[in-house]
């Protein structure tokens, strides 16, 4: 896995406890197709474009993932 150190950090989703949670990175030194990357708490990381993620974002706004969310 990539070093988190030398990545910008963006946001940390849930935040409320010590179990190291999902964050969203920047990772400024690697090609446009893996710039963002996203961590869980598994050790595991997703790296997809901007235009990927803006896709998601898109989704989520327009309430296309709002299903998935367990409150």
């Amino acid at each position: 896995m990539t070093d988190i150190s030398s990545l910008q950090p963006v946001a940390t989703f849930c935040g409320k406890c010590d179990c190291g949670c999902p964050q969203l990175f920047i990772d400024e030194s690697a090609p446009a197709d893996r710039r963002v990357v996203i961590t869980d708490d598994f050790g595991q990381k997703v790296q997809m474009s901007a235009d990927q993620f803006g896709s998601i974002i898109e989704d989520a706004k327009a309430g296309k993932l709002d299903s998935v969310a367990v409150a």
